[in-house]
């Protein structure tokens, strides 16, 4: 469980119970449109209020050696995100959050009553299984789960969807899943970005090696 830090003020975007709030964590290293993409695309679908952009500390499940700084990302991401109902917050930093399943507890204890849903690519849904504390993640906030190229089939036979079949929303429903009680998750179809801070980071490091 993280602990926040003594002394430590952590700022939370503005909430109140009732709200719903999409919750879009990553590492954007960088952020690209694909990312706005998905995030658009939630707060129609799921008619949500609000959507936190959650810049991470870093993924735990790769190579955090070349991540860039969080205030870069950040200050990157803010630019990128301009939106009245969109927010950038560090608050996981703030907190001590490791993973998703702590910042999720955390956000349960510090908001209740607020209606979040935690908001992932299809890429992300079809490895959660490796996600730590995968299961209880499942169980603190309906999940939306955005469609990725080349990621349809293995998302929705992945471990967590097999699992979790029993629990899916039918997509029809998508906008009342922020008032669903957990577990419930929803799969998103619709149009697709290629575009990957991957791909992007290799493209800026091969032009730079040019020069």
């Amino acid at each position: 469980m993280p602990l926040e830090r003594a002394g430590a003020v952590v700022r939370l975007p503005p909430h109140r119970p009732g709200m719903r709030i999409g919750l879009y964590g990553g590492s954007f290293d960088p952020a690209h449109p694909g990312h706005r993409h998905v995030a658009v695309l939630a707060l129609k679908r799921l008619q949500l209020d609000r959507v936190w952009w959650m810049v991470t500390p870093g993924n735990p499940l790769k190579d955090r050696s070349r991540l860039a700084s969080a205030e870069a990302r950040s200050a990157a991401t803010q630019k990128l995100a301009r939106h009245p109902r969109m927010a950038v917050t560090e608050f996981e930093a703030e907190i001590g959050a490791a993973f998703t399943v702590e910042t999720l507890r955390f956000l349960r204890r510090r908001c209740p009553g607020t209606c979040f849903v935690f908001i992932m690519g299809a890429d992300s849904w079809a490895g959660l299984h490796r996600w730590r504390g995968w299961r209880e993640i499942a169980c603190l906030v309906p999940i939306a789960v955005i469609d990725r190229p080349g990621w349809t089939l293995r998302a929705t036979g992945s471990r967590a969807g097999l699992a979790l079949g029993s629990y899916r929303v039918p997509e029809r429903a998508a906008s009342t899943l922020a008032l669903r009680f957990p577990p419930a998750w929803a799969f998103l179809h619709g149009p697709r970005s290629h575009l990957s801070s991957t791909a992007l980071r290799s493209k800026l490091a091969n032009v730079i090696d040019q020069h």
